[in-house]
């Protein structure tokens, strides 16, 4: 899978997640963050395509992914993403 077809796939997860999606400018990387009982990803969106996915997939992956059906290749990039967050 593409790095650009991961992205889609997880604005799709977001998506039927309930979690709004934003592509901003600014001086950060992005996040999930709840902004007036409204659940959001924030990524910037100057980003490299990898990063953005990885933003994306750490965000998805604080709502919870463990009882949701996910394409291997999805489920495996987030265990990746996080697994290599924790080792920073």
């Amino acid at each position: 899978m593409t790095q650009e077809q991961i992205l889609k796939e997880l604005e799709s997860l977001a998506d039927s997640s309930g979690i709004t999606v934003r592509y901003e400018k600014g001086d950060f990387e992005g996040g999930f963050c709840v902004l007036k009982a409204e659940r959001l990803i924030v990524v910037n969106k100057k980003l490299a395509a990898s990063k953005k996915a990885s933003v994306l997939a750490q965000g998805v992956a604080e709502i919870g992914i463990e009882n949701r059906y996910l394409k291997p290749a999805i489920r495996e990039f987030i265990e990746e993403e996080l697994a290599r967050v924790e080792r920073s």
